[in-house]
């Protein structure tokens, strides 16, 4: 019997007038594709909603996956941007069901900013240098 490793990787759902999110788009294509044997894939769409957010994710990390990624949609990014880290606070747009935190905080009590303990520099440094034709950058500021 084989350990395998558990990835969770996830998409969003539509919003706004996008009826498809090109996330989620990407992520089912990684499933398609796979990551190769010894490799426990998860994929998830979630609600553009931060109530089903704040639902959903600890759920997924009850699954203790050695990874977790969270793929989002930018219509001003013209290369795949590499986040280094995420804020807690400033989120004043409404989701789906046209609904802001009343904190404006997605985990109340929480660190401001969390700082991912993956190098996004040398990720990006493997993704140009590999022939996969996408260009990255890592971003510092990630939005809201």
């Amino acid at each position: 019997m084989t350990d395998q490793q558990t990835v969770v990787v996830t998409g969003f759902g539509p919003f706004g007038s996008h009826t498809i999110n090109a996330s989620w788009l990407a992520v089912q294509e990684l499933a398609r594709k796979g990551l190769g044997q010894g490799i426990n894939l998860v994929v998830d769409q979630l609600p553009v909603a931060y109530s089903e957010v704040k639902n959903i994710v600890p759920k997924l990390w009850n699954l203790r996956p050695k990874l977790v990624v969270h793929v989002g949609v930018s219509g001003i990014a013209d290369r795949l941007t590499l986040e280094q880290l995420a804020h807690n606070d400033g989120y004043e747009r409404e989701d789906i069901f046209n609904c802001v935190p009343d904190t404006k905080c997605c985990v109340d009590g929480a660190d401001h900013c969390l700082v991912s303990a993956i190098d996004m520099t040398k990720v990006q440094q493997c993704v140009n240098s590999s022939a996969c034709g996408v260009e990255a950058i890592v971003s510092t500021d990630p939005g809201r």
